[in-house]
């Protein structure tokens, strides 16, 4: 019988890990490491040639990206449009020119170029797939 969840009950849940599918695991975690300096939290083999493949951003994030290797042909389709060519990703950082300058210095593609909004200053980029991520410094609250 199914336990029935209290209205003032707190519940405790985060996202751990968002998927992101990859032609090759090692391209992907050379550029995300090399160029946006997220860290290699594991990589470990599984079957053949899948992998459990989590990178972290820098600092104190908690969720991370899974890499996923394409398996089909409809899933090869998807790299680089997962979301139907809207942003994809939202990278939060504590200073965003330092961390725009850095990205730009590596060769980042910037297709929106930077702008002050309500939530916070943003710029779009791609990543090496054509993924789009906005780059965010939130305004403080």
């Amino acid at each position: 019988m199914r336990r029935k969840t209290k209205i003032n009950e707190i519940m405790n849940q985060r996202l751990a890990h968002i998927a992101l599918l990859v032609n090759n695991y090692d391209e992907a975690i050379a550029f995300y490491t090399q160029k946006l300096k997220f860290t290699v939290t594991e990589d470990t083999p599984l079957q053949e040639s899948k992998r459990w493949v989590l990178l972290s951003p820098p600092g104190l994030g908690s969720c991370q990206l899974l890499l996923a290797r394409a398996a089909t042909e409809e899933q090869s389709m998807r790299i680089g449009n997962q979301t139907g060519g809207r942003v994809f990703l939202f990278l939060f950082t504590d200073d965003f020119y330092r961390d725009f300058k850095q990205m730009q210095s590596v060769g980042i593609v910037f297709i929106r170029e930077p702008s002050v909004e309500s939530y916070g200053t943003v710029a779009v980029f791609q990543d090496l797939y054509g993924n789009l991520w906005d780059l965010i410094q939130p305004s403080i609250t």
